[in-house]
């Protein structure tokens, strides 16, 4: 039996309409919530906002921010959602609202308005046009947040009982976009939805799912070893919560990519704080538990996955199928604020963490597996890459999936990016 549509869920559909009925509706659940009376409700449409609706709005007593976290499926939701106070009591900086509901289906949180800008909004400029003194400001800055959060895991691992991961909402972030989950039945989910039995528009190119989850990747003259669907397979297997206790757990956002962190800079010197977390634990699976941070503040950029309009002006792209290998060439590369970003969370945060993992003997003998596999479900399954579906074309559709392989699977021979930065953490290296 299907749940009824939560009110979130709905002002969420709506508000992807512009008509207004979602600000009306938004006033009414905080109303309802916390007896308020907002007004000038203003809900941001940005390229950030994949699964929440964030904006603002006014009372007698000032301004506010609001966000709010809507997953599929969220009706059916027991427990608390949004734990800032876990973060909190860890000694991450993190911003605490000032109301907050937990209820399934109406969790919603609200902050005292702020003028700082999202760390997004920061590196997004970064990328568009570089100004070295403000890239080493940002950089700096995300190197003391790595540096405080490393302090957090280090400080918190700890063995964890396969059921005590299975509790954590990340999961929500990953296996659970796999599968139905009523009834555990895969593919299901999002990877049901957005792609099996669909077609793939490519540059010059058409495929269905069948023929494509068959494909392996040859992108720039390097040739992954996985296809498509044996990644999803594999995720499937090895990143089910029950599996994912071998490396212990640790105290962490879970999903802190820079749409929920602010920046602020003050006197030449800026610092990073979180909010929204929607997927707060004490018991993340560690090798989980940087992985969106990673993916999604670095491999993400620029304009691919948020603005593929934008990218497709900026980047060309082209393929060509052979047999069961598609050979892709594409101009899409880092920009140089996310090569320093990416060296700094191997150096500030990777590293030293999956060294401390080897001298407890927590470090799994396939831990580039798991942390690959997570880093190729988190482009795949926040949105719908197949161009035509949602917002991508097939230029950066083909982008999309080419850097999600690249994430997921080991190269033949040679050695990209992602290779590059996995050599670079593994504590077993010189």
């Amino acid at each position: 039996m299907s749940q009824p549509t939560s009110r979130t869920a709905e002002i969420r559909k709506i508000a992807k309409t512009g008509n207004g009925k979602a600000e009306q509706l938004l006033a009414e659940l905080l109303r309802d919530l916390f007896s308020i009376e907002a007004r000038n409700v203003v809900i941001n449409h940005d390229q950030y906002s994949l699964n929440s609706i964030n904006g603002f709005f006014k009372t007698a007593d000032g301004a506010f921010f609001f966000k709010f976290h809507q997953e599929e499926g969220e009706e059916a939701m027991s427990g608390e959602y949004y734990r800032a106070d876990i973060l909190a009591r860890a000694g991450l900086p993190v911003d605490q609202p000032l109301l907050m509901s937990v209820l399934p289906g109406e969790q919603i949180l609200v902050y005292h308005r702020r003028t700082d800008p999202r760390f997004s909004d920061v590196l997004r400029a970064l990328d568009l046009k570089d100004d070295p003194a403000a890239r080493k400001r940002a950089v700096e800055a995300e190197r003391r947040l790595s540096e405080a959060v490393l302090k957090v895991y280090l400080d918190t691992l700890h063995p964890v009982s396969a059921g005590e991961v299975a509790a954590e909402p990340i999961h929500r972030l990953f296996y659970e976009r796999l599968i139905d989950p009523p009834t555990g039945a895969y593919p299901g989910g999002r990877m049901a939805s957005f792609y099996v039995g669909k077609d793939f528009s490519l540059p010059g190119l058409m495929l269905n799912w069948e023929a494509f989850s068959r494909c392996r990747f040859l992108v720039n003259g390097i040739e992954y070893r996985d296809s498509i669907g044996t990644l999803f397979d594999a995720a499937h297997e090895r990143l089910s919560p029950l599996r994912l206790a071998d490396a212990g757990g640790v105290t962490a956002h879970g999903d802190a990519h820079n749409a929920n962190v602010w920046y602020e800079d003050r006197d030449g010197e800026a610092s990073l704080s979180f909010f929204d977390p929607a997927f707060a634990g004490e018991n993340v699976p560690t090798l989980l538990a940087e992985v969106k941070t990673t993916f999604h503040n670095i491999l993400a950029h620029p304009l691919w996955l948020y603005d593929p309009a934008m990218a497709t002006e900026q980047y060309e792209a082209s393929v060509v199928l052979d047999g069961d290998l598609l050979r892709v060439t594409t101009d899409f590369e880092l920009s140089p604020v996310r090569r320093a970003l990416l060296d700094v969370k191997a150096e500030a945060l990777w590293r030293p963490l999956l060294a401390e993992l080897k001298a407890r003997g927590m470090l799994p003998a396939d831990w580039r597996r798991v942390i690959r596999l997570g880093l190729f479900l988190c482009p795949t399954l926040v949105m719908n890459l197949r161009a035509g579906a949602a917002s991508h074309n097939p230029v950066s559709s083909l982008i999309g999936f080419s850097i999600a392989v690249a994430a997921g699977s080991e190269p033949v021979a040679g050695k990209d990016d992602i290779s590059s930065f996995l050599d670079l953490i593994d504590p077993d290296r010189d």
